[in-house]
């Protein structure tokens, strides 16, 4: 038996328009009737030619000829009226009125002794008729359509429909995926990868594992600042491992309607199950992963609370073989719940941090292969002088230089572009049309000069890069550094660092015998480090080794400070003998090199901009790069064979 064709939608849509085309062409008599006008018809009607006037709907009047008139304009040289139709209506014309029309005609009639039958007819569309009671009931059967395609989730996706608004709307990656993030596209992050590797390797070899009796972690959690990999570092696991990857983000599981935060989360591990071995990975957990009854009597929405009490129950639910993992990404990892951090849940947090120098350099390789680059570029130079960019920074840095050198018409990204770009990131766009007077432009200048100068006598200080008085961005100047990459800071170097923060108000001091607002970012700064001296790091003698820092994230539950009113007067009275200290040795540096800060100064004044070999020209060495020639060229500091073997 032949199969029948499937039934398409369209069918109905043809027969619909067949029904159309037919009406018409049946509807049609053999010709249209010619429009006319009444002085035309009352010279036919006193020629005796009109058999008969039809008024349709009071207001067309239908002109039937009699044959032999018909046949006379056929042969005649009037081209309008050649086109009449041989039966039915020849002519139509619109009248005013009914009373007018019989007045003409009757005065027509009188005056020729004619007599000509007038039929009065009410016509209805019946097209229009037709459509007016069909067109409702085509309108709900397409609501109906609609509401029943919509239920099925048609045509948007799964998570589209209805009914499905308690299904999670996760992307499913698997190893057929053609856009595919491996770790070789991750630059850095090795020990992060060492440990996300284990997970994956898990999952390609399970026996491995079960053999030995051992549990891989149920769950583990990027954490780290912005732009570091975290979400980037999970395309690469799931480009990695060959095994389905589902990813949903924490604000995918929020809605307006009540419960549907728990469906989705139910509805994902189920997905997840049906799947596994899989790997499930929530971007930005915080969303919904955020401490419960922190806020109690100040919100009345549950609904992220009831979301994270499903996730608690579903990730603590699986079994050892379900091979179901957990993935999740946060910045702010002191805010979750306890009860998900807990081992069973997430067992291990992987701290994926800002990268270092080396890995900066790598990370630079990734984002400079698209470019057209300059052959003498220098990558590690460029490293060098990003220090505390994180992995979006750096790919930042590389668009942004790409930018400068298109917008200049250069054929290659080179050094300077990349400086360039660096600077209107950190600092902001230049300004060279903001309007500042002579006067000011003096102070600013010797308010940087100050900076510079401090900061390149002090020991501990951070080297100087490049020093301008060009307004960027809200700072009308700035001075660029390169701080020393170090894990801890002693009190020497703190100290230092304020010192030379200090400098440009110590400048303007010493230089102009007054002070104006320019410093209120430094003051800013001195002023919250000193503090943390104090109060967390226990760099005070008179307040001892305490510290105040709550690492936990919950000092904004407590109502009163966690020491007394004498402790508090302290703390106030060692933060501002620290600050004026570091204000002493910033004088006393400018005092005894005063004519290199006026050097530099007026070397600011004339170009505006000045980098580490004018600084150095003008002040010398570094008392730190001193030590160190000094240090290679002493007898005494270099290590005897005997004792390196010893150790």
């Amino acid at each position: 038996m032949p199969q029948l064709p499937r039934f398409n939608i369209f069918w109905i849509y043809g027969i619909i328009a067949a029904f159309i085309i037919g009406w018409s062409l049946l509807s049609q008599e053999n010709g249209d009737p010619v429009k006319g006008d009444w002085p035309m018809v009352e010279q036919m009607v006193e020629q005796g030619e009109v058999e008969r006037i039809r008024v349709v709907n009071r207001e067309t009047a239908e002109v039937f000829l009699k044959k032999e008139a018909v046949e006379k304009y056929h042969d005649g040289e009037d081209v309008t009226l050649k086109r009449m139709p041989a039966t039915g209506a020849q002519l139509y014309f619109t009248i005013g009125s009914v009373d007018a029309f019989r007045e003409d005609l009757k005065a027509v009639e009188e005056a020729t002794a004619e007599r000509v039958p007038v039929v009065y007819e009410n016509e209805k569309n019946d097209w229009m008729n037709i459509v007016g009671s069909i067109l409702p009931w085509l309108l709900i059967i397409g609501f109906w359509f609609f509401l029943m395609r919509s239920m099925r989730g048609g045509g948007a996706g799964g998570g589209a429909g209805i009914m499905n608004v308690g299904k999670a709307r996760a992307q499913v990656f698997d190893k057929d995926n053609k856009k595919r993030v491996t770790f070789k596209d991750v630059a850095g992050l090795e020990e992060a990868k060492v440990e996300i590797m284990e997970i994956v390797d898990f999952l390609k070899h399970a026996e491995k594992y079960r053999e030995l009796g051992a549990k891989i972690p149920k769950g583990a959690l990027l954490v780290g600042p912005p732009g570091t990999g975290k979400t980037l570092l999970a395309k690469a696991v799931a480009g990695e491992a060959n095994v389905p990857f589902l990813s949903i983000s924490g604000s995918d599981f929020v809605e307006m309607f009540v419960g549907v935060g728990a469906s989705r989360v139910r509805d994902l591990f189920e997905q997840a199950k049906q799947k596994a071995p899989c790997i499930v990975f929530i971007d930005e957990i915080d969303a919904i992963g955020r401490a419960r009854g922190k806020n109690a009597g100040f919100s009345g929405n549950d609904e992220r609370e009831n979301t994270l009490n499903q996730l608690l129950t579903e990730m603590d639910g699986f079994q050892t073989n379900a091979g179901v993992i957990v993935l999740a990404a946060t910045n702010r990892a002191d805010i979750l719940d306890k009860a998900l951090m807990r081992a069973g849940r997430f067992d291990r947090q992987i701290e994926v941090g800002l990268p270092d120098v080396k890995e900066r350099e790598e990370i630079f390789e990734v984002h400079l292969r698209p470019l057209k680059l300059d052959p003498q570029l220098d990558r590690s130079f460029l490293a060098r002088q990003t220090p505390g960019f994180s992995g979006a920074d750096i790919a930042n840095v590389c668009n942004e230089a790409a930018l400068i050198a298109a917008r200049h018409e250069k054929k290659m990204i080179a050094k300077e572009d990349f400086l360039a770009a660096i600077d209107r990131i950190i600092g902001g766009l230049e300004r060279k049309n903001k309007i500042i007077t002579d006067a000011e432009k003096r102070k600013i200048a010797y308010h940087e000069a100050g900076h510079a100068t401090v900061s390149w006598l002090l020991k501990h200080a951070s080297p100087l890069i490049k020093v301008t008085i060009i307004p960027r961005g809200k700072a009308l100047g700035a001075a660029w550094y390169l701080p020393e990459e170090r894990q801890i800071t002693t009190r020497e170097q703190l100290m230092d660092e304020m010192a030379s923060t200090l400098g440009g108000r110590v400048s303007e001091q010493l230089t102009f015998g007054e002070i104006s607002t320019g410093a209120l970012n430094d003051l800013e700064r001195v002023t919250k480090q000193a503090y943390a001296m104090v109060a967390y790091y226990g760099m005070s003698e008179k307040v001892g080794n305490l510290s105040f820092y709550d690492s936990t994230g919950q000092s904004d539950m407590a109502f009163t400070k966690p020491y007394a009113n004498e402790t508090a007067e302290a703390i106030d009275s060692e933060a501002r003998a620290l600050i004026d200290r570091a204000y002493q040795m910033a004088e006393e540096v400018l005092t005894e090199h005063s004519e290199g800060l006026k050097a530099l100064a007026e070397l600011l004044l004339e170009r505006e901009v000045i980098f580490t070999e004018d600084v150095e020209r003008i002040l010398g060495k570094r008392p730190k790069e001193l030590e160190a020639e000094v240090s290679a060229e002493s007898p005494s500091e270099v290590i005897a064979p005997e004792s390196a073997t010893q150790e």
